[in-house]
């Protein structure tokens, strides 16, 4: 009996340490489910896109799928103001002109200022409307008066966007909303949209605009809040436009200059404003710790090389740069800087004041970084003819 005994408990022993059970018993009642333990959520990326540039030079910084096409929502307006600044240089059109608003324009939903059909504003009005408030009803009251129509604009859009080289951008509004049913959607890419800020801020009025934190329209009865609040948030900003919709994202097109030295950083796809700048923040605040600008070219600096002049009433000349080349260097690393003298060495026929001679051509470890023009500092009038025939004969006068 003992024998029995000892080895029940030792078979008891070793199925305990199996971590073997005996099936319970079927009393009727289900068993508690079990819980499985909650998975962490996975964080969304902080953008699709992005892309920052130097603004002078346009010299790309950083970037992450910089091609990628996506729809602007509200950026699309940029290309709005730059065909309004095109017609304005040609003198085509006025900031002083006055702009009646249409049945459609006042029926554009969105982001608006509430037009009404018949009212009028000047278009510098209208532009502050839709660059600062984003206003859907002023952008497209500005292309029908700057285009005719709202389809003559999207035609200048796109025409404009190839002559840029915009080759990853389309578009189908005036004003970024998204398409109904049947139409197409805005497309465009950080590249693109890195160039043609770089072409806007060329127009001082544009960054006017665009820096504006809160201003007033319709006479002081409405009050206009910039979209880009970057422009508190981030030191130096002043420019240039925010977009939104729920299928694109939060994007944004930002500017900031602090001394010499001015980025142009593109977001887009985030998933709320917040992130969109937050992440904007941080990559131009890497980009403004990470770099300086080197003055390599000064505007005016004598070229110290010779251009004999054929027909000329001076026998030879210097030239001269046309403008300073800045270039922003990494802080972190060293390079040979080497500028390339190609001029010709005669030039026929008169020479006028600021013509291209030639080009200042500037590299860094043998990689091209930029070009200048070397031009002529004076007029040069025609030599008489004997002493044009002289000269043609090899007589040094």
């Amino acid at each position: 009996m003992r024998k029995l005994f000892a080895a029940f408990v030792i078979i008891s022993l070793c199925f305990a340490g199996t971590g073997y059970s005996a099936p319970a018993k079927n009393t009727g009642k289900k068993a508690p489910p079990v819980r499985q333990a909650k998975q962490p959520k996975q964080a969304d990326a902080p953008y699709k896109a992005f892309i920052v540039v130097e603004a002078e030079g346009g010299k790309m910084i950083d970037g992450e799928n910089i091609h990628e096409r996506r729809a602007p929502a509200s950026i699309t307006k940029l290309m709005v103001a730059y065909v309004v600044m095109d017609r304005l240089a040609t003198g085509a059109i006025k900031l002083t002109d006055m702009v009646t608003v249409s049945k459609n324009a006042s029926q554009i939903g969105g982001s608006q200022v509430y037009l009404k059909e018949g009212e009028t504003f000047t278009l510098d009005e209208l532009m502050k409307a839709m660059l600062v408030a984003s206003g859907n009803d002023a952008s497209y009251a500005i292309s029908e008066y700057v285009a005719g129509s709202k389809d003559e604009m999207i035609k200048l859009m796109n025409a404009q966007a190839k002559t840029l080289g915009l080759n990853d951008t389309e578009f189908h509004t005036v004003h970024g909303l998204p398409p109904s049913k049947g139409e197409k959607e805005d497309q465009t890419s950080c590249a693109d949209l890195a160039i043609l800020a770089r072409e806007l801020l060329k127009n001082p009025k544009i960054v006017e605009w665009t820096s504006i934190q809160t201003d007033t329209f319709r006479d002081g009865k409405f009050v206009l809040t910039n979209t880009n609040k970057l422009l508190v948030k981030f030191p130096g900003t002043d420019g240039l436009k925010t977009g939104y919709y729920s299928q694109t994202g939060f994007n944004v097109v930002a500017t900031a200059k602090r001394g010499d030295m001015r980025f142009i950083a593109v977001v887009m796809g985030s998933p709320s404003g917040k992130v969109r700048d937050t992440a904007t923040m941080e990559k131009l605040q890497k980009a403004f710790a990470q770099y300086k600008m080197i003055g390599i070219v000064k505007k005016g600096e004598v070229i110290e090389q010779d251009v004999f002049l054929v027909d000329g009433k001076y026998r030879k000349m210097k030239g001269v740069t046309e403008k300073s080349f800045l270039y922003p260097m990494d802080v972190g690393k060293k390079g040979a800087i080497t500028k390339e003298i190609v001029l010709p060495e005669r030039v026929s026929g008169e020479i006028k004041e600021g013509q291209k001679l030639g080009e200042l051509v500037v590299k860094l470890d043998n990689s091209l970084i930029g070009k200048v023009n070397i031009v002529s500092p004076v007029h040069v009038p025609k030599a008489n003819l004997f002493t044009r025939l002289i000269r043609r004969l090899g007589l040094n006068i």
